[in-house]
């Protein structure tokens, strides 16, 4: 039977990783990494907005200095 492990760098230091904290260091990796698409999702949205409501903006017909204006 083989124990599965993880060797990891921080800084200077290498440490292996086996056990309970290779399990514990897997699920916190996969929460940093749902938070990072979370936040990276929300950055997205917000810029898909502000660049739909310009446009919509431009449909109106004002221009560009009416819309950076507002």
């Amino acid at each position: 039977m083989t124990t599965q492990k993880t060797i990891i760098q921080i800084g200077d230091e290498v440490i292996e990783l086996t056990g309970e904290a290779l399990t514990a260091f897997k699920a916190q990796r996969a929460k940093d990494q749902a938070e990072a698409k979370a936040l990276q999702d929300a950055t997205d949205a917000k810029v898909a907005a502000r660049e739909s409501a310009l446009a919509k903006l431009a449909a109106l017909g004002l221009t560009a200095d009416e819309i950076a204006a507002l």
